[in-house]
Parts: C-alpha cells; structure tokens; sequence
C-alpha cells in the first residue's frame, strides 16, 4: 500500500490500523469542544503531523490517519472524510469546508480482482492557502495548487494549478484566484 502498488484491503493488518483510527476518532469526535481545540491531543497522536494552529471540527473520519499531514493553520470543518489509504498532505493555511471528501484509493476496475479487495492508493496534496468548497471531493492522486479554489459539490479528478478556481462534476477551471491580496483588520 505505502509503496503505491496494488493491495488487499482486505488483511488483518490492515483490519487492525482502521480500527486504531476509529477509535482515536471516535475519541475526537466526542469530546467536548472546548477540549477539541489546538491542543487536539488523539488526533496529534494519529496524524503524521499536526501543526500548531490545525483544527479539526467534528465529525471527523479516516480511514488511517497515520498518512495524513495537517501544516499550519489549517481547517478541517465539520463532516470532512480523509479515506487515507496513501500520503495525504495540506498545507498550511488551507481551509476545507463542510463535508469535504479525499479519497486516495482506486478499487480494480475487475470485478473477480475488486471482490478480492485489490486496490491502489495515490497521494492527494494540498497546496498553502487553499480552499476547498462545502461537499467537493477530492479523487486520487490528484494535486490542488497553492491558493486555488475548488467550489462547492466540485468533484476533483486531475490536478488543479496554482491560483485558479475550478467548479463543477468533474472540475473545470473557471479562472484565476485572486492570490496575494493585502488587507488590514485595523
């Protein structure tokens, strides 16, 4: 799985680490709020990384949480699902909206080798300063740039460049994303 070839989901190994994962999740999502804030201390110890700054609402799903690396200040709202099943990385001040999905494995396109449980995972990454709409899904292996916008309900199914804003099923640019603007809350 980590080396990016195909697998069985179905292994006892593989059983046990999603069953790690939905208990320190489980843990997470039924905190109070308060204690879910930066300190976020079960999903620091799940997650590959967690910087300082992260917030993850709740719920919250994954499927390993040992691939997924959070850099600074990033958002996770509230119903986001990372199926984690290869390296998942989102940079630093990005912000996912409610009910995001990011699934990183493909089943085999054979029915007899999908009943049998192959898959293959691709890395999903998220550049800095990206936001991702309410709902969108992110498919595998695919690259969102730094401070491109993917719409709400958007299905993301080939890399995204940086600076631009796609929408739709599947995702199509729509244009450039105003990146770099300077604003004061004095």
């Amino acid at each position: 799985m980590a080396a990016g070839h195909w697998y069985t989901c179905l292994d006892p190994e593989l059983d046990g680490l999603r069953s790690a994962a939905r208990n320190a999740v489980h843990q997470h999502n039924t905190m109070p709020p308060g204690e879910r804030g930066a300190a976020a201390p079960l999903l620091r110890g799940l997650l590959a990384h967690f910087a300082d700054g992260a917030f993850v609402e709740a719920p919250f799903h994954c499927g390993y949480g040992f691939n997924i690396n959070l850099g600074a200040c990033v958002y996770l709202n509230a119903g986001c699902i990372i199926l984690d099943s290869a390296a998942v990385t989102i940079g630093d001040h990005s912000m996912l909206g409610p009910g995001v999905q990011i699934y990183c494995a493909e089943h085999h396109k054979d029915r007899a080798l999908r009943r049998a449980g192959l898959e293959i995972a691709k890395p999903v990454v998220i550049g800095r300063d990206v936001w991702i709409g309410g709902s969108a899904i992110l498919l595998a292996g695919v690259t969102i740039g730094d401070g491109a916008i993917v719409g709400a309900g958007s299905v993301v199914t080939r890399d995204v460049p940086a600076g631009t804003t796609v929408v739709g099923n599947p995702a199509r640019f729509v244009g450039r994303s105003n990146s770099g603007v300077k604003f004061s809350l004095d």
